[in-house]
C-alpha cells in the first residue's frame, strides 16, 4: 500500500511498526469474508481493509473524526483477518497503534470516559471485583431476566494439590477468572498433578490487556512490570513454563517482549516471560505426547457428555491453537458435536459486550445458535471472557475445556 506517513510520526517507533505494516497491504479483500463486524453491517469501514484505510489517512495527517473512532471502536480485535490474510498484515498491531492515536486528538463524551475509567478502576484489581460480584449475587434476586443471567453464580474451586514435585510451572491468576471461575486453575493443577507437574501461583494480577485495548498505554506497562516482578522469583529458579488458562490472557503475555522492547530495565525479562508462556492445552498435549501414552483414551469409564467446543479468536487467530483441545476432550472419551462458522467470534472480546452491547449481542446469538445446533449436552471454551459471555446467552451449562479433562481423568483413577 502506497504510504506517507507525517514526518513527525514516522520517526517514532510506532510510526515506523505502522509503515512497514501498511506496506504489506494489498488491497485483496480477503480479511472481509472473515470478519465479524463486516458481516454483521455490509459496511466497508467496519472491515478491516476500510479500517486499515481510516488509519493510514489518519497517520497520514488527516483529521480524524468521531466516525473513525466508531469504525475502529467497533473492531472486536478477533484478528480473524490475520489468519486469512495472504500478505501477513498484522492488523492487530496496526489497529493498536489507530487507536491510541485517535485517542489523544478525538475527545471522547463524559459518559464514554467515565465507563471506562470505571472498567479500569474495578475490573483489574482482584478485591474490587469481588466486592462488585458480591453486590450483584446480593441483589440477583432483584434483576431482570437479562441481568440476572449475566452475574455469574458462585463456583468453589475445589481441591489444588500441593508443590510435590520436582518440575514446577507458574500459572497466571490474573483477574476476572480468579474471581469469577476459581475452579478452572485448580483443576488445571489437578490435571498437571497427575503429569507429574506441580503448578505455582503467585500473587499476580491482571494481565495488562484491557487497559491495552483501550489505549491505556502507560496502566497497561505498569500492571505488565508488577507481574514480571511476581513471576520472577520462580522464574530464577528454574520454573519451565508460565502456564495461562484464558487464551485472551495468554495473547497478551505472548506480546510481552514487544510491549516492553524500549523499557531497558524489563525488555530481557518481558522477552523471557514471552518464551515461557504456555496455553494449557499446549502443556498437556506435550507432556502426553512425551510419555508415550498410546494414542487411544487417557481416560476410561462411563459414557462422556456431547461437547460443543467454542475455540476463543484468542487461542485460534491470536495464539494460533487450532484443534490440540478438540483431540485432548476426544482422546479422554468426549464426542465433540459439528460447530459451523467456527472461526467467528462469539462478541465477547474482553471489554467488547460492554462497550458494543449490541453487535456483540447478536454475534453472541449467532453463535449459540451454532454451537447448540448438534444438541450438545455441554459447551466448552478456552477462555474466561467467553465461558461467562456465551453461559448469560445459553440454555446449556458452558464450561472451560479444562475442568472437564480433570473431571475424566478423575473418574477413571
Amino acid at each position: 500500500m502506497q504510504t506517507r506517513l507525517s514526518a513527525a510520526f514516522l520517526a517514532t517507533p510506532a510510526g515506523q511498526e505502522a509503515y512497514a505494516i501498511l506496506r504489506k497491504c494489498v488491497h485483496c479483500g480477503f480479511c472481509t469474508a472473515t470478519c465479524p463486524t463486516y458481516q454483521l453491517l455490509g459496511d466497508e469501514l467496519d472491515g478491516p481493509r476500510g479500517r486499515i484505510y481510516l488509519i493510514k489517512e489518519m497517520l497520514e495527517g488527516a483529521e480524524p473524526s468521531r466516525a473513525t473512532q466508531l469504525h475502529l471502536d467497533r473492531c472486536l480485535t478477533c484478528r480473524a483477518c490475520e489468519t486469512t490474510c495472504p500478505s501477513g498484515v498484522a492488523y492487530g498491531r496496526l489497529l493498536d497503534i489507530g487507536r491510541h492515536h485517535i485517542e489523544q486528538v478525538v475527545p471522547r463524551t463524559v459518559r464514554e470516559r467515565l465507563f471506562r475509567r470505571a472498567l479500569l478502576t474495578i475490573v483489574p484489581y482482584r478485591n474490587r471485583f469481588a466486592a462488585l460480584l458480591r453486590l450483584g449475587r446480593a441483589l440477583r434476586g432483584l434483576m431482570p431476566t437479562s441481568l440476572r443471567r449475566a452475574v455469574p453464580v458462585a463456583r468453589p474451586a475445589g481441591t489444588w494439590p500441593g508443590p510435590r514435585h520436582q518440575r514446577r510451572m507458574l500459572v497466571l491468576s490474573g483477574c476476572a477468572q480468579s474471581v469469577t471461575a476459581p475452579d478452572i486453575n485448580a483443576a488445571a493443577a489437578r490435571v498437571l498433578d497427575r503429569l507429574g507437574i506441580s503448578l505455582i501461583a503467585v500473587r499476580d494480577g491482571c494481565c495488562g490487556a484491557l487497559a491495552h485495548h483501550l489505549s491505556q498505554e502507560d496502566r497497561s506497562r505498569a500492571q505488565m512490570r508488577r507481574n514480571i516482578d511476581a513471576w520472577w522469583p520462580e522464574i530464577a529458579r528454574g520454573t519451565e513454563a508460565l502456564v495461562v488458562t484464558a487464551s485472551g490472557c495468554g495473547a497478551m503475555i505472548r506480546d510481552y517482549g514487544t510491549l516492553l522492547r524500549d523499557d531497558p530495565g524489563y525488555a530481557p525479562k518481558a522477552a523471557r516471560i514471552a518464551e515461557l508462556m504456555r496455553d494449557i492445552s499446549q502443556v498437556i498435549a506435550q507432556e502426553l505426547a512425551r510419555s508415550g501414552v498410546p494414542h487411544e483414551r487417557i481416560a476410561s469409564g462411563k459414557a462422556r457428555p456431547r461437547v460443543a467446543f467454542h475455540s476463543p479468536c484468542t487461542l485460534q487467530h491470536g495464539l494460533q491453537i487450532r484443534g490440540v483441545i478438540e483431540r485432548l476432550l476426544e482422546r479422554v472419551g468426549y464426542t465433540l458435536t459439528s460447530v459451523a462458522d467456527g472461526h467467528l467470534c462469539c462478541g465477547s472480546a474482553g471489554s467488547y459486550s460492554l462497550l458494543q452491547p449490541a453487535i456483540s449481542g447478536q454475534l453472541k446469538a449467532n453463535k449459540l445458535a451454532a454451537l447448540q445446533a448438534d444438541a450438545p449436552d455441554v459447551i466448552a471454551t478456552a477462555n474466561i471472557g467467553c465461558l461467562l459471555h456465551l453461559a448469560s446467552g445459553s440454555d446449556r451449562p458452558v464450561r472451560h475445556w479444562i475442568e472437564l479433562l480433570a473431571e475424566a481423568i478423575a473418574s477413571s483413577a
